[in-house]
């Protein structure tokens, strides 16, 4: 007993933050259905459930995704680049006077 105790407060200082949410009962036993059909404690379903939807939601916002179309124009815009105007050269050369200093 005294070692299964050790080892949860060993894994425990390893964490140092503590989150707190209020969910309505019917929350609280479909959280409860889905960690026990996953073989996990309801923590370790919630920690793992919130890490994967906040980490799809970053990508989501930070991954550029093109469909059909979009993605033929992005790609020649890329290959076959319009030739530069004054106003961009004008921009480069500022750009490049404030760089060196």
């Amino acid at each position: 007993m005294a070692q299964a105790s050790k080892r949860r407060s060993s894994s425990r200082t390893c964490k140092e933050q503590l989150l707190e949410v209020r969910i309505t009962p019917d929350q609280k036993r479909l959280i409860e259905r889905a960690a026990e059909l996953r073989g996990t404690t309801v923590s370790e379903f919630v920690v793992a459930s919130a890490q994967h939807a906040a980490a799809d939601m970053i990508k989501d916002f930070e991954v550029l995704m093109l469909h059909d179309q979009a993605s033929k124009v992005f790609v020649n815009a890329i290959l076959n680049p319009p030739p530069l105007n004054e106003a961009a050269c004008a921009t480069a050369r500022r750009y490049k006077a404030q760089m060196r200093g």
